[in-house]
């Protein structure tokens, strides 16, 4: 059968929030089954790349298996957090939609 890749929002959702310069999202598995697949490949070095070129000063990840979950917490990702920030619209569902688009390999 072999081997695909399809797009984290395929498998799971977000929910996501933000506080000065700093986010966090949660990714949630649809289904429990596929927790495993995605608590091994959505590291905290795939997000640190994926937020790259926003220049995160650290990723950090927990696992929350019985939720099926996994909370995300990046620092100075916000250009400075909501109030100060230039940009519009680069906060919370954006990103957390952003962190949707990468792609996971599976059977």
């Amino acid at each position: 059968m072999g081997t695909k890749e399809v797009l984290l929002y395929e498998l799971a959702h977000a929910r996501t929030g933000d506080k000065g310069n700093r986010i966090n999202i949660s990714v949630i598995a649809y289904r429990q089954e596929d927790y495993p697949l995605l608590a091994a490949q959505v590291t905290e070095e795939r997000v640190a790349e994926r937020f790259a070129y926003r220049r995160p000063t650290q990723v950090k990840r927990y696992l929350l298996p019985r939720l099926g979950a996994m909370n995300f917490v990046i620092d100075d990702v916000l250009d400075g957090g909501v109030n100060d920030s230039l940009n519009l619209d680069m906060h919370g569902k954006t990103l957390s939609f952003h962190l949707l688009g990468m792609t996971v390999r599976c059977e």
